[in-house]
């Protein structure tokens, strides 16, 4: 039985494997970018319950070098530090940014270009403001969409595409960025010169001449 929400650890090689297949499964398939980055990041999390201090060595750095193959080559930003629920669906992989201190419950849903981050300003490697948003189960975020701050994102609650979150979610809720407008479209480029030099044109005929007062 699966006990990752106890201390959000992975505790046994067994239950790591558990977690691989699951993360396949609703992946769609070992070779989805979004499964090799959940087994990246589960790995993550299973080294550092090692007590062997050979083994979480060795451990730690495969983590290492697939963090960096996941980030540069899929465009995927996951720590091992965040805590991420079961299933976790990840649609379609680059400019993926999770938060480190990232919380996400069970059967999320994360599309491209989404970033789960924070609020405050980076000095080197210390992050003022790190703690993360906290999402609560059967969460969806749609294509574009940024969710900042310190904040939680209710159960079964439905992000749009390129919406901005900032504040808390209740539970329930579908959150929308403004609709786009539909505008006349500009008249071609000749005719505005041609309706310039007429103007332009116009002008100079009724200006007066100089010494006519």
């Amino acid at each position: 039985m699966l006990r990752y929400k106890d201390g959000a650890r992975i505790r046994s090689f067994r239950e790591l494997r558990a977690f691989w297949r699951e993360d396949v499964k609703v992946n769609q398939g070992f070779w989805r970018p979004g499964a090799q980055a959940l087994m990246m990041y589960r790995l993550g999390v299973w080294q550092m319950g090692l007590r062997g201090r050979v083994v979480r060595v060795i451990a730690l750095r495969l983590y290492r070098f697939l963090h960096v193959v996941v980030r540069n080559y899929y465009g995927i930003e996951l720590s091992a530090t965040a805590q991420i629920g079961r299933r976790l669906h990840i649609v379609h992989q680059s400019g993926i940014v999770l938060h480190p201190q990232l919380v996400t419950g069970d059967d999320c849903v994360i599309r491209q270009g989404v970033t789960l981050g924070f609020t405050g300003s980076s000095r080197g490697r210390r992050m003022v403001g790190r703690r993360g948003p906290v999402m609560g189960n059967r969460v969806e975020v749609g294509a574009g969409a940024v969710i900042v701050g310190p904040i939680t994102i209710g159960d079964d609650v439905r992000i749009g595409p390129n919406a901005v979150v900032m504040r808390s979610v209740p539970s329930g809720s579908v959150v929308t960025a403004p609709p786009a407008r539909v505008m006349s479209a500009p008249p071609a480029a000749g005719v505005r010169r041609g309706a310039g030099a007429s103007e332009e044109g116009n002008q100079v005929e009724e200006m007066p001449r100089a010494g006519n007062d």
